[in-house]
């Protein structure tokens, strides 16, 4: 039996999965990492130019127009096979929760439903110092256009040094503590809080599953590793995994 089979076999009598993805599976749709997004922007400057509130605050145009860029070259990709094949196991189970770090939008255009974009979504808004969701941007030539409430509107993205939303991160841990399996999908394993969910979903009596090219610090709890891409592995899985759940 092969590592597929394998972890098609774990995943097949469970009734409540827990999915986590990183910046692996965005990737695998031609979307660089953030620190190695080619941009003659990102040459001149530090990731904390760019994305914290300091760096905002200190030149909203640049952080304005570099994430305008980033948004249309992540808007011009496409969900990979990996992401359609997520999309396909979520009526498999009774309980079902993908939990990402990405903020592509392209689990949801995969088709995937149950979605907590833990780092928010690049193509959605808010303002600076009141956190208005906003629904359409203002018609303006200013960069950064303005709420309605006079504030700057910023990408509604986690930047380095801001929490993340206590909504997502509780129901994150309720999922993990309740589930009895965590598919890890083309994540570092270094950035936390994310990076502990496949601990804290084990140390719950989960299993862990692990889909990466690389191993991870993950791998070393992992009751099944996958080294292969998502885009390789996932259908594999899914496949055999519908096939497990009709026995």
């Amino acid at each position: 039996m092969n590592d597929i089979e394998r972890a098609a076999e774990l995943l097949a009598p469970v009734r409540a999965l827990v999915v986590t993805t990183g910046a692996g599976m965005s990737k695998e749709s031609g979307i660089p990492t953030f620190r190695d997004a080619p941009s003659s922007l990102w040459a001149n400057f530090n990731p904390e130019d760019l994305a914290t509130p300091q760096g905002f605050l200190k030149d909203p145009p640049l952080v304005w127009k570099w994430y305008n860029e980033r948004r249309r070259m992540i808007g011009e990709a496409s969900p990979h096979p990996g992401h359609y094949a997520i999309a396909a196991m979520e009526p498999l189970f009774d309980e079902f929760l993908l939990l990402t770090q990405n903020i592509d939008n392209l689990h949801r255009k995969a088709g995937s439903n149950g979605v907590v974009e833990l780092h928010g979504n690049i193509f959605r808004f808010k303002c600076f110092d009141n956190h208005h969701a906003i629904d359409q941007l203002p018609r303006t030539n200013e960069e950064p256009p303005r709420c309605q409430c006079g504030s700057m509107i910023r990408p509604d993205v986690v930047w380095f040094g801001e929490a993340l939303d206590p909504d997502h991160l509780d129901r994150a841990f309720a999922a993990l503590t309740a589930c009895e399996a965590i598919l890890v999908v083309g994540t570092s394993g270094m950035v936390y809080p994310a990076a502990g969910f496949p601990g804290a979903a084990k140390s719950s009596g989960a299993k862990v599953v692990e889909v990466n090219p690389e191993e991870t610090p993950i791998s070393e709890i992992a009751d099944v590793f996958v080294k292969a891409g998502a885009g390789e592995a996932l259908p594999a899985i899914a496949e055999r995994l519908k096939t497990l759940k009709k026995e």
